[in-house]
């Protein structure tokens, strides 16, 4: 028996890859153990997009290899963006781990972990090559000699979707479909190109394939993610394709709800905005990282709209689209963001009152442009300032969710809370893990999945509550 144990750190479309690691494992008769103490190897899918990130990277590489001398521990392998960005680093520095495997080569999780827990046969060495055929690096053995074995294929290359090789480890209701990797925009703080390589779409026939799978194992709600999802097909198609993959997606059985991420404002179109009027299974959600509202800033950012383009853009989109909930995320404390600067961006988010905000204090990554700009700003400056807008943003949410009281919205059940004797979900104004759950009080037993109508009774800063409407009560 060989267990492994699976670490997936930092962003959905981290977890995305996590999940196929995950599939191809479970297909190769490993066992996928949650106790450490159980674990003959372990997995760690790292991030290293900010400072904070890297740091959860290494204090749980440190934690894991730990279990070598009080577990069975026989193997530490880390993937991912850490391991992409700092392979020789690790390398030299954590001589407890023993494979090295960088964002493109995930799907030689496989062979790494056979070479490294010696179970690798002669005749399952064949099976191997046979079963990697398929996997789009042409037989190129990942596996190098030496320690720790290092495998890091160029970040350009893409990756095969694997439809039939993922484990969804969200609930089966929910699931993301990464339509993307990487990223052509070079923002000035960014190392998401240095890890991530150029913007590469996958092909629309392979994430039909992937999503009517996701459907059939019980998915209600699909997630679009990449790192930019507004010029998915350009690469491939010579134009934005969004919109056609979201009609499409939309003719699968069993989706009930799409919801599109990580939207750059400058590329969304009239073709986007009408496929959402269209289409009902579109959540009328978008997340729009801008990043910050000040011309200046938004140049040395090297973003490519201003305050007025970002204003009249969330203007139309409340007009087009009255009910539609946006998101976006903001970084305080960039090299020459002064203190009218900031001012200014204090009251771009009072008028704009977006539904949902995030705020990061800017990290300055090595090798970036903005990690040498003049300006910088001490860490104790921009942490005030990320909390001044967190609290802006706490009241204008209120607000918000006040506003809800007495109406009735669908809500995707997503558990129960047996203290509470209460149901947690989601409506489609809120995507997981970063914003709002509705509590929600039904007669009759629900189960993860459900969508059903609630009466929003109540409201606290970011969360509702409410009651499930029956049928007898839409009759009287």
């Amino acid at each position: 028996m060989k267990n492994v144990l699976f670490i997936s750190l930092g962003c959905d479309k981290n977890l995305v890859d996590s999940e196929k690691m995950l599939g191809l494992l479970n297909e190769s008769g490993y066992t996928i153990v949650e106790d450490e103490a159980q674990a003959d190897a372990i997995v760690i899918n790292t991030c290293c997009f900010i400072h904070d990130a890297k740091e959860e990277s290494i204090e749980t590489i440190l934690e894991m290899a730990s279990w070598k001398e009080r577990g069975r521990l026989k193997a530490l392998v880390i993937t991912g963006c850490l391991a992409e960005r700092y392979k020789d680093e690790i390398a030299e520095a954590l001589p407890e781990v023993d494979a090295v495997i960088g964002t493109t080569g995930y799907t030689r999780i496989v062979p790494v972990l056979d070479q490294l827990l010696e179970a690798q046969t002669a005749d399952a060495r064949q099976d191997g090559a046979a079963a990697d055929a398929g996997t789009g690096y042409s037989g190129e053995d990942p596996v190098q000699e030496g320690r720790p074995v290092i495998y890091c294929p160029s970040i350009d290359l893409l990756p095969p979707s694997l439809p039939d090789k993922r484990v969804v480890t969200t609930g089966s209701y929910t699931a993301y479909l990464k339509i993307a990797e990487g990223c052509n925009k070079r923002c000035s703080y960014c190392v998401i190109p240095y890890i991530r390589g150029r913007y590469r779409s996958f092909p629309m026939e392979d994430l039909l394939e992937e999503a009517r799978r996701l459907a059939e194992g019980g998915a209600r709600e699909l997630i679009l993610v990449a790192q930019e999802t507004t010029v998915y097909g350009t690469d491939l198609y010579g134009r934005k394709m969004l919109p056609e993959l979201l009609r499409r997606l939309c003719q699968i059985e069993g989706l009930a709800w799409i919801r599109i991420l990580y939207c750059y404002p400058e590329e969304i179109t009239d073709e986007l905005i009408q496929v959402m009027k269209e289409e009902p299974k579109i959540c009328h959600y978008l997340d729009i990282p801008i990043q910050h509202s000040e011309d200046l800033i938004l140049k040395r950012m090297g973003r490519r709209t201003d305050r007025a383009e970002l204003t009249a853009l969330i203007g139309k989109l409340r007009r087009e689209i009255p009910d539609i909930a946006l998101r976006t995320t903001l970084i305080t404390g960039f090299p020459g963001e002064t203190e009218e600067d900031f001012d200014h961006m204090v009251t771009f988010v009072e008028e704009m009152r977006f539904d949902r905000l995030g705020v990061f204090t800017y990290s300055p990554e090595e090798g970036t442009r903005a990690a040498d700009m003049e300006g910088q700003i001490a860490e104790e400056v921009k942490e005030a300032r990320r909390d001044r807008i967190m609290e802006l943003q706490q009241e204008i949410s209120a607000e918000e969710t006040r506003e809800k009281v007495g109406e009735e919205m669908d809500v995707l059940i997503e558990g129960y809370l047996y203290e509470e004797d209460i149901y947690v979900g989601r409506t489609y104004r809120d995507a997981p893990k970063v914003d709002g759950n509705v509590f929600v009080r039904a007669e009759e037993e629900m189960i993860s999945g459900d969508i059903v109508p609630v009466r929003i009774t109540g409201a606290s800063e970011y969360d509702l509550m409410g009651d499930v409407i029956y049928e007898d009560e839409f009759t009287e």
